[in-house]
């Protein structure tokens, strides 16, 4: 990439979470007080200047979660692909809009037309592409030999949900974390949106030219869906691990590209459905 790469991540707090007024109701007894509520925006990505997807999120780190939108696209595939990621400061966009230039034009015009013109929303992470096949199609299973102990799993959603700084003030936000095979947290995003958490931790990754994540555990705060699982192929992380339920087609596809997929990592409990051998 040309231009010089900051991370943008402790501005997502202060964006993520506005004020609203509510009815409480306690024991029969109501009170107006002041609230927070999580924040959610429309971020229209541009390529080259030209319309390319809308994606319904909360605001801050919009740069990295443009970056991991596009290369789960598969618009992008490293970050030498990347000329200038910017905002949009003109009054018609208002802080909600990115533009994205890429190195090669050939790249982005057959990008552009091969979209169609969609709003993604904060429950749906591939509404960008015309197929799931167009989004497999050039993903190589990973053959990653990182390992790590159940012990060491189980402990991930704790550990994931003591960052989760925003969470605390809203209780409405999704939470995407970045593990060592050891636990250590190396990153986390929040978002509205669970695969947003997902690009925008990958998407911070990208920028910093650290791809592929193959020493790399993604823990998620929710259920577990074949979007998920295809931006953690993209990424070449090898093993995924989630709160809740992973969906048939998220089984299938974490299968196929070699991910460990571990689902409902509650307390000292797990299951495991696909390639076990990485949890000892």
């Amino acid at each position: 990439m040309q231009p010089q790469y900051q991370s943008s991540k402790m501005t997502l707090v202060a964006n993520a979470i506005e004020p609203v007024q509510i009815v409480r109701v306690r024991g029969g007894v109501r009170v107006e007080v002041d609230d927070r509520a999580a924040a959610e925006e429309p971020l229209a990505v541009r390529i080259g200047g030209r319309p390319f997807a809308t994606i319904m999120r909360t605001p801050g780190a919009d740069r990295e979660l443009a970056a991991g939108f596009l290369l789960a696209e598969r618009i992008i595939s490293t970050a030498d692909d990347l000329g200038v990621i910017e905002q949009c400061r003109d009054e018609e966009a208002r802080g909600n809009t990115i533009n994205v230039t890429l190195v090669d034009a050939a790249r982005a015009e057959r990008a552009l037309s091969a979209c169609r013109d969609v709003t993604s929303s904060s429950s749906c992470g591939v509404c960008g592409r015309q197929s799931i096949d167009s989004l497999l199609s050039d993903i190589t299973p990973i053959a990653s030999r990182l390992a790590m102990t159940a012990v060491t799993v189980a402990a991930l959603p704790d550990r994931l949900r003591a960052s989760q700084r925003a969470f605390d003030e809203t209780g409405g936000l999704h939470a995407a974390g970045l593990f060592t095979a050891s636990g250590e947290l190396v990153d986390i995003a929040e978002d509205i949106g669970r695969h947003n958490a997902v690009d925008k931790v990958i998407g911070r990754r990208l920028l910093l030219d650290q791809l592929p994540l193959t020493e790399c555990v993604l823990c998620v705060s929710g259920r577990t869906s074949f979007e998920i699982v295809q931006k953690a192929a993209v990424a070449g992380i090898p093993i995924l691990a989630a709160v809740s339920a992973p969906s048939t087609l998220a089984i299938a596809l974490a299968a196929t590209a070699g991910i460990t997929l571990v689902g409902f990592v509650r307390g000292d409990s797990m299951n495991i459905y696909s390639h076990a051998q990485r949890i000892t």
